[in-house]
């Protein structure tokens, strides 16, 4: 290497030293158009004792976009300027892995997924899955890694994104020595090193492009060809963002070997991967994709772009149950006494930020049978005719995978397989609750949107420092404990956010990160759509419920926008730039490491204001056609959010007169900060809403119930007779809401008021505004109600610390030091870093 490619390297990882964290942006380092995942091999070890997760990772790729043509000359032009963001340290040695021998032996075991996979035998059960098979990687003795060389300026630098994890070896794998490999070869002679280099990666490349229906054989050559021996160690190099990759010699990425393997170790304090302990007080690990997503689980390409499937072996302790992101329901394989191995794989190629792990001393909570008889006669089932029956007909518009979409007896499967896991102490709450609710939303949601686009289902309850109330990946939603009290409301209608994801935000995903309101918004829409549904409300209730949480949504973000920096309240940061990247793929994410930004809806209510103004102004039963039509055409690919205006003008040009262009809906929904102009119309109309004139009687009886409570002397206790209506779970958060804007409620008044709701034994939203009223007016007596939110309800507690600082009380203060000082060394990071800043 060249001192001005070692200058170069050692001044761009100063620049990636100098990225400062409060400055918000994250660095998404891999060059993916130079080269491109399409498949991941993980073989890994957990241990709870260090809370490390080690193993080796195995990577196929192809050629990326700037390099598939050409000959060498052209593809070593492949090296861009931003791509001096790579770097190799002379000084920096190549380590080998201290191995178990018990864990990682170079014996090869195969079992009926090996004979599946050639089409002997077929173990698929009755739902499409596949029997869980071990898997144990074979390796390479280890050798000193050779010293870097001067090879000119050209030498090609693989980069992938990594953070927080010990690399301890890379090499190349040498496909080539598989038995029956032959089948993927062109060439019957081997003579050269250079043409045995060009062999291995044809393999590769017949290999990443088996036709869709040869799925099983395909993953059965990449689970032996991970097992294949290494052919020579890599150099590497590790920065705080990114592993950088070497071969002496290669100067262009068609060149560089399409398969290496890389030894590494998570850290215990590694950003993506949470290890605590669960309610029952067992220890358990899982991942939560955020802030950093995967790149400190594992090495990887993170830019979405970097669409690519994976299997992944996990050996365990014999007490753990594995969940992840899968199309198979694994089933574990006793490897010796105390220790099981657990297999998981998936077909359809996604970006590496959606796999999902968790680890922990999980329960089933078993199905009952009748589930099966589910049926949707809610009228928006109805929307689904037999007319759109003739979309599984036309062709898709991703790349090659097994296709639900395509799968007539997919298309009419209302509710898929799915099993329910979570702390033991917790089973019987869920089994309450989650066993009738889950298949009414799955129903709900295919009646609404057609095909479900995964075949299966797991649902986790998460330990209570998770920061969310949920998060949906491929084949696993996690939900909070905080949705399992006070009813079915809050749980079914996260239920329904969390599927609705399966279609936005997963099968459809967005090309640029900072395009969030594609996920976020589309999910928070049809939460409402799905939960009446499943409710089976005639239209007019649904109208009713949906308009009341259409004013709670407009306040919450009306707050949001008063009380965050404008840049941040932008939909859409990077404007016109927006899916832009460099010449080598590699992109900054806009505000990415805000740990605030974590926090805000502002692109949770924006999308959703949005999407609801044009479905009125389309009308309901052609928006919903509409949004079938381009499920069915972009499912399995990326988009940006003209993609989804374009298709809707294009589908609807009758809207063109109403004023309604791409240019004008971006400019005044996803490129402004502030409240839309339509927005501020409208919010006025949810004031005449039933629902919400109930409300603000109930609100009216409250305020002079407070009133002659002041006045009343204290020899006259007694409570004029007041009868309050019965209200719904958002109707108590609006109340409660509405009392908060009072100045002053006296120790009676909130005394009634907890009594008349049981407002202990409501949902967490609204404990939350309890809790408020609590804090506001210093009421001692409730206290524990705020302990409590914040040590079980974490995913939604963080800003009653900032309340209990801002009113400069001692008593609260130290409630709030009491609290952090309880659950801080379990928090989340980001959550913990917000709460610290407020509190010190």
């Amino acid at each position: 290497m060249t001192e001005n490619l070692q200058s170069r390297c050692l001044a761009n990882w100063n620049m990636e030293m100098k990225l400062d964290p409060a400055k918000d942006d994250l660095p998404l380092m891999a060059n993916t158009r130079h080269m491109l995942v399409k498949h991941y091999v993980l073989d890994l070890d957990v241990d709870f004792k260090s809370q490390v997760i080690e193993g080796t990772i195995v990577l196929f790729f192809e050629p990326g976009s700037r390099c598939k043509k050409g000959g060498s000359a052209g593809e070593g032009a492949c090296l861009s300027r931003s791509y001096e963001t790579c770097k190799i340290r002379a000084s920096e040695p190549c380590h080998s892995p201290v191995t178990n021998v018990s864990a990682c032996s170079s014996k090869t075991e195969y079992n009926d997924f090996a004979v599946c996979a050639k089409g002997e035998k077929d173990t698929s059960d009755k739902n499409g899955n596949h029997s869980n098979s071990e898997q144990a990687s074979g390796i390479s003795s280890s050798k000193n890694c050779y010293d870097i060389e001067n090879h000119g300026n050209e030498d090609f630098l693989l980069v992938l994104d990594c953070c927080d994890l010990s690399v301890l070896k890379v090499e190349e794998v040498d496909v080539a020595a598989v038995p029956g490999i032959e089948k993927f070869t062109r060439s019957a002679k081997l003579t050269g090193a250079e043409e045995l280099r060009n062999l291995r990666n044809q393999i590769v490349h017949e290999l990443v492009t088996l036709p869709a229906d040869h799925w099983r054989e395909q993953l059965y050559y990449y689970t032996r060809c991970s097992q294949a021996p290494g052919c020579g160690e890599l150099l590497f190099s590790t920065g705080p963002w990114s592993l950088m990759i070497g071969k002496a010699e290669v100067q262009a990425p068609r060149d560089f070997p399409h398969a290496i393997r890389i030894w590494y170790k998570t850290k215990p304090e590694g950003r993506s991967v949470t290890w605590t302990t669960d309610q029952s007080s067992r220890p358990c690990v899982y991942t939560m994709g955020s802030p950093i997503n995967n790149r400190a689980l594992l090495p990887c390409q993170e830019p979405p772009v970097a669409m690519s499937t994976w299997q992944t072996t996990v050996r365990t302790a014999s007490c753990f149950v594995v969940l992840m992101s899968g199309e198979n329901s694994a089933e574990p394989v006793q490897l010796q006494e105390g220790l099981l191995s657990w297999y998981y794989y998936v077909t359809m190629p996604m970006p590496a930020s959606t796999f999902t792990i968790a680890i922990g001393c999980w329960t089933e909570v078993k199905q009952e049978s009748h589930i099966a008889d589910i049926r949707t006669t809610n009228e928006f089932s109805s929307l689904f005719s037999r007319a759109d029956l003739r979309l599984i007909e036309g062709s898709c518009g991703h790349v090659a995978y097994p296709c639900r979409f395509q799968n007539p007896a997919a298309s009419s499967q209302l509710v898929i397989p799915h099993r329910i896991f979570a702390p033991w102490c917790l089973k019987d709450r869920c089994a309450e609750i989650l066993l009738e609710l889950i298949p009414r939303c799955l129903s709900a949601a295919h009646g609404t949107l057609g095909t479900h686009p995964f075949s299966r289902l797991d649902v986790l309850i998460v330990p209570s420092n998770f920061s969310s109330l949920g998060m949906a990946s491929p084949h696993i939603i996690f939900l909070s404990q905080s949705i399992l009290t006070g009813g079915s409301h809050l749980c079914g209608t996260r239920l329904c956010h969390e599927i609705a994801h399966a279609w936005f935000g997963l099968a459809i995903g967005a090309r640029d990160w900072t395009e969030e309101w594609i996920s976020e918004g589309f999910a928070t829409y049809l939460e409402d759509v799905f939960w009446a549904v499943a409710q089976q409300l005639p239209h007019d209730e649904a109208r009713e419920q949906q308009e009341l949480k259409a004013l709670l949504r407009w306040r919450r973000l009306r707050d949001e926008v008063q009380n965050s920096e404008e840049e941040l309240q932008v939909l859409r940061p990077n404007k016109e730039n927006t899916g832009e990247v460099s010449e080598s793929g590699t992109c900054i994410i806009k505000h990415g490491l805000n740990a605030e930004k974590i926090f805000m809806q502002v692109h949770y209510l924006k999308g959703y204001f949005l999407l609801q103004s044009l479905a009125k102004r389309i009308g309901e039963a052609t928006y919903f056609e509409f949004l079938r039509k381009f499920v069915q055409k972009f499912h399995g690919q990326l988009i940006l959010s003209q993609d989804f205006l374009y298709m809707l003008l294009e589908d609807i040009p009758e809207q063109k007169g109403y004023g309604l262009s791409v240019e004008n809906i971006i400019q005044t929904w996803l490129d402004t900060s502030g409240i839309p102009k339509p927005l501020l119309e409208e919010c006025q109309t949810w004031d005449q809403c039933r629902l919400v004139q109930q409300v603000n009687d109930e609100v009216t009886k409250w305020i002079q119930v407070n009133q002659r409570a002041r006045k009343r002397s204290k020899r006259k206790r007694r409570q004029d007779e007041v009868t309050f209506q019965k209200l719904l779970p958002d109707q108590l958060v609006l109340l409660l809401e509405s009392l908060l804007e009072e100045k002053t409620l006296c120790l009676r008044t909130l005394q009634c008021l907890e009594k008349t709701y049981h407002l202990d034994e409501q949902d967490a939203e609204v404990r939350h505004r309890w809790c408020e009223l609590v804090v506001k007016h210093k009421y001692r007596r409730r206290y524990a109600d705020i302990e409590k939110f914040l040590k079980e309800d974490q995913a939604m507690g963080v800003y009653l610390y900032g309340e209990l600082m801002v009113n400069e009380d001692a008593k609260q203060q130290e409630l709030a030091y009491k609290c952090f000082a309880a659950t801080q060394n379990q928090m989340d990071v980001s959550s913990a870093k917000v709460v610290a800043e407020m509190l010190f």
